[in-house]
């Protein structure tokens, strides 16, 4: 099982804000990090399971499977499982995804600009500057 890419401990000590990356969307069973190959939608009335083409954009009603989970899928008792394309394979990185993933390495390497001179606070034991002053019993 592969792990997602991370940005190493001294990206955050640079000043990067990109912690990792996800290229493509992900299947939506728990602890698989393959990249979605086919959309799975249940139509209730019917009892249908519908696996088919990875859908263009996310639906809310519908589930991304890997091409591993999309072939080995079963459906509930009494319900029946529809597949509209018969094999599933994982698409390639579109040219958005390299795009976008171009954009955050070169964001992520842009170097910061160095904040403005703050001067320290003063240490306790110095005298503090300001509307208050010390008077002495002398006086």
């Amino acid at each position: 099982m592969a792990a997602r890419p991370r940005a190493g401990r001294g990206a955050a000590r640079r000043g990067g804000t990109v912690s990792h990356v996800i290229a493509t969307r992900q299947c939506s069973r728990s602890s698989c990090s393959r990249p979605a190959a086919a959309t799975l939608t249940y139509v209730y009335a019917d009892s249908t399971v519908v696996v088919g083409q990875l859908s263009a954009a996310a639906e809310p009603h519908s589930y991304d499977l890997c091409a591993h989970h999309a072939d080995r899928l079963t459906a509930p008792r009494g319900w029946d499982v529809v597949h509209i394309q018969s094999e599933f394979v994982e698409p390639p990185p579109s040219d958005d995804d390299l795009e976008a993933l171009a954009r955050a390495v070169r964001e992520a390497g842009r170097p910061r600009p160095t904040p403005a001179f703050t001067p320290p606070a003063p240490v306790a034991s110095e005298p503090r500057r300001g509307h208050l002053r010390v008077i002495s019993n002398d006086a």
